[in-house]
Order: structure tokens, then C-alpha cells, then sequence
């Protein structure tokens, strides 16, 4: 029973963190009415604050949580996410708004990785693990869903601040849990803390997440696009570079080349970018092509989110019976089928069936190709290595936003070629079908390297001894 709490005190963070991000999305256009937004760009914000140290400081929280105890990390950062909820639903300003979206986004990079390595650490390796991460896996996707139709309904019958509020009694459950389950962090490892890698990881990242993000905004081709994404890309060469020097690396290379960590990572970066591209995609035809209002939008979802419940109940079971790699596939494949299909969504429908058929695949899909990866991305490693490999399987989610913006492009590029021949909306749904059957193709080259390159991954050593 005390697993079971446990496991569902792990879960309830990650879905807490899910949810956060889709239930503040939806109601974005309330926040800016309301606080006197100056402009869009502006009001966007309020999601990109939160993101951007998220996405940027996982690696480093991951190796504190390595070093300084896992536990204390995790209701540290369970605590900072509360009060912080508590202070932006209460927010009189854009500022102090903006502001706790940074301080939530800063607390989440604290629980993503912990949670996993709390999940690792307790629940042996092989199915009770695998079990764990399925139910992590499943409610990650259910609290995205749950979200959108929430963040409609909270805002459409309350407030927008309820939106956030909300957390704040989620996070005081889950703090409740922690600090009365979680087991006792175990003796510190006595060696500090690789500061030139941490600032040039988090910088790195900082610059590409942030050039991702902007960039359909500013312009592809804009300096600041630019300037971002060429910071990234030095500032993650200096830190490749600065590892393979330091005696304790924030990263080990050795953990980053080893072939289940490193291509496992690549079917994570493909999954979660072609299924939160595609989501995006999804939620621009409901409203743009088939008018539906936002809360409607949300209902749309509905069966993305009941068959990755069902994913999640039936992935410990495959992995058993299939193996990690063979599930990895057979979830890229649906993924791949169920996003290639939507080519046929039409311009018109009252019964959405092939919307609900097919999102609901790629639902399953996805879900079963996140357990598999993860699966295999944390096995058969020591447990100093399990916090900074719960921060490498947690950052597909962020860096997939490559995928976002590149299947948002392709919809661009599409619409802006069929403009001229037919209406805007049919060059919308035009733009959507070729963005969507590229989605298809990725999952299928994501599905190969699941197939080839894992299978010659040579076996992982086994996890040494309590740190």
C-alpha cells in the first residue's frame, strides 16, 4: 500500500507539472483582459516564462539531486511550485504575473528529474519499475488533456485565477505525501558541483529553447532568431567540451555515449516532437477549420487522453511480453499511423470520428513509445547516475518544441502556396495535411532507429551499489 501512495505522490507531481503548462495556455486571452496586457507578444510570456528555466536547469537539478538528496529537492521544488501558484493567481500585475510563471518554471526543473529518480529508486528494475513509469507516462498525457478542458472550464465559470489556485491545493496534497513517504535521502557524495558545466548546459539550453520558442514570432531569419540559436549551439560545444576535461562532470560522456542512453533520447526527442507538434496542429483545425470554440477544443482531446490511459495500463504488460525495444516500435508505428492518417481530416464535420480515431492512436502510440524509451533510457545505470538520467528523459519534452515549430512552418509554408487558389480555410486544412503526414515520415525514421541502432546497443552494466 505504502507503494501505491508513493507512486501516486511521484505521478500526482508530474501530472501537476502537465497540467500547469496546458491550463494556463487556454486561458492566456482572460489573463491579458484582465491584467491589461500591452500586447500579444507580452501575454505570451506567461507561458514562455515558465518554459524557458524549465527546460533550461533540468540537467542541473538533476545532478544536485544526485549529489545533495533526492528528496529534499523534490519537496523543496513541491513547495516553491505551490507558493509560487499561490502568488501568480493573486497576482495585481503583469509583472508579478510574469514573474511567478519564472519562479514555477524553476521549481518544475526541480521535480521533473526527481520525481523520475524517486520512481527508479523506488521500484525495482524490470516490471514493478516499468509499471510505474506506464502510470507516469499515462497521467502525463491526462494532465495535458484534463488541462485544456479545464482551463476552459475554470475560466468560462470562475476565473482565470482559479486556473492557477487550483495548484496550489494539488501542490499541498502532494507536499503532504512527500514529506510522509518518500524515504530519507542517504549520505551526501562528497564531491562539488561542476559549475562551468551547469552555466554553459543552462545557457545552452537556455538559447536554443528560447530561439525555438520565438522564432515563429521574431522571423526564422531574424538576428535575434539568429543570434539565439548560434549562442545554442556554441555555449552546448563548450560544455561537450568542458566535460570530457572535468573530473566530475555535470554530464558523464560516458553516460551521454552509451548507446541506450543516447538513442533511446533520440526516440524520445522524435515522439514527444511530433505528438506535441501535431497536438498543436490538432487544436489550430478545431478552431480555425471546424470553428469550434476553445472549451469545445479541449472536448476534442478527449480521446488523445482515454487511450493513453489505456496505453499506460497495457505498456508494463507489452514491455514484458515484447521486450523495451519491440514496444518502442510498435508505439512509433500506431503514433506514426494514427498522425499519418489525419491527412484525410476533412474541411467539414459534425461527427469529428476520424479526429477522435486518429488522435486517439496517436495518443497510444505516443504514450507506449514514452514508457519504452524511458524504460530503457534509466536501466542498468548506478544510482548516482539516476537523477541526471531523469533529467535526460524528462528534456525530449522541451527540446521536441524543435518539432513544433518545424510542423508549424510546414503548415505556414503550405497554407501560403494554396492561397492564391483556394479559400484561407481550405489553405489552412491543405498546410495541416502536409505538416501532419511529415509527422508520420519522422515517426517512421524514429521507428528505424528503435529498430537498428538500439538493437546493436551493447548491453548496460549493471547499477552499482547505493550512493
Amino acid at each position: 500500500m505504502r507503494g501505491w501512495l508513493t507512486l501516486i505522490t511521484l505521478c500526482g507531481a508530474t501530472f501537476l507539472i502537465a497540467l500547469d503548462f496546458s491550463i494556463v495556455t487556454v486561458a492566456l486571452p482572460e489573463i491579458g483582459r484582465d491584467l491589461n496586457f500591452a500586447t500579444p507578444g507580452d501575454l505570451q510570456w506567461v507561458a514562455t516564462a515558465c518554459l524557458l528555466p524549465t527546460a533550461s536547469l533540468l540537467l542541473l537539478f538533476g545532478r544536485v539531486s544526485d549529489l545533495f538528496g533526492r528528496r529534499r529537492l523534490f519537496i523543496l521544488g513541491i513547495i516553491l511550485f505551490t507558493g509560487l501558484s499561490l502568488v501568480g493567481g493573486l497576482a495585481p500585475s503583469p509583472a508579478v504575473l510574469i514573474t511567478a510563471r519564472a519562479g514555477q518554471g524553476i521549481a518544475a526543473a526541480m521535480i521533473g528529474p526527481t520525481a523520475i529518480a524517486l520512481m527508479t529508486a523506488s521500484f525495482c528494475e524490470g516490471r514493478q519499475r516499468t509499471k510505474a513509469l506506464a502510470v507516469n507516462g499515462a497521467l502525463l498525457s491526462l494532465g495535458f488533456v484534463i488541462g485544456t478542458i479545464g482551463g476552459g472550464l475554470i475560466t468560462s465559470g470562475l476565473s482565470w485565477r482559479w486556473t492557477m489556485l487550483i495548484m496550489v491545493f494539488l501542490g499541498a496534497l502532494i507536499t503532504l505525501g512527500a514529506v510522509s513517504l518518500l524515504p530519507k535521502d542517504g549520505a551526501r557524495i562528497a564531491t562539488r558541483l561542476d559549475l562551468p558545466g551547469a552555466i554553459l548546459a543552462s545557457g545552452g539550453l537556455f538559447a536554443l529553447v528560447y530561439g525555438i520558442s520565438t522564432g515563429a514570432d521574431a522571423g526564422w531569419t531574424s538576428s535575434s532568431t539568429l543570434s539565439s540559436l548560434a549562442a545554442a549551439v556554441v555555449l552546448i560545444g563548450a560544455f561537450l567540451l568542458v566535460e570530457a576535461r572535468h573530473p566530475a562532470p555535470l554530464v558523464s560522456l560516458e553516460l551521454l555515449n552509451r548507446p541506450t542512453v543516447k538513442w533511446s533520447f533520440v526516440v524520445g526527442f522524435v515522439t514527444f516532437g511530433m505528438c506535441g507538434g501535431t497536438t498543436v496542429l490538432l487544436s489550430l483545425y478545431m478552431q480555425d477549420v471546424l470553428g469550434y470554440s476553445a472549451l469545445a477544443t479541449g472536448f476534442g482531446f478527449l480521446g488523445e487522453g482515454a487511450t493513453a490511459l489505456v496505453a499506460g495500463t497495457l505498456a508494463s504488460k507489452l514491455i514484458g511480453s515484447l521486450g523495451t525495444r519491440q514496444t518502442m516500435t510498435l508505439g512509433l508505428l500506431v503514433q506514426a499511423v494514427g498522425t499519418g492518417f489525419m491527412v484525410f481530416l476533412p474541411a467539414d464535420s459534425n461527427i469529428p470520428l476520424l479526429l477522435v480515431v486518429t488522435s486517439g492512436a496517436m495518443g497510444f502510440g505516443h504514450v507506449l513509445a514514452v514508457v519504452a524509451f524511458i524504460t530503457t533510457l534509466t536501466s542498468g545505470l548506478r544510482t548516482d547516475e539516476q537523477g541526471v538520467a531523469g533529467a535526460l528523459s524528462q528534456m525530449p519534452q522541451f527540446v521536441g518544441a524543435i518539432g513544433v515549430a518545424g510542423l508549424a512552418a510546414i503548415v505556414t509554408a503550405r497554407s501560403a502556396s494554396l492561397a492564391s487558389t483556394t479559400t484561407a480555410k481550405l489553405a489552412t486544412l491543405g498546410g495541416l495535411h502536409a505538416a501532419v503526414l511529415t509527422a508520420g515520415f519522422v515517426c517512421i525514421a524514429g521507428l528505424l532507429v528503435a529498430l537498428t541502432l538500439l538493437r546493436r546497443a551493447a548491453p548496460a552494466p549493471e547499477p552499482g551499489p547505493v550512493a
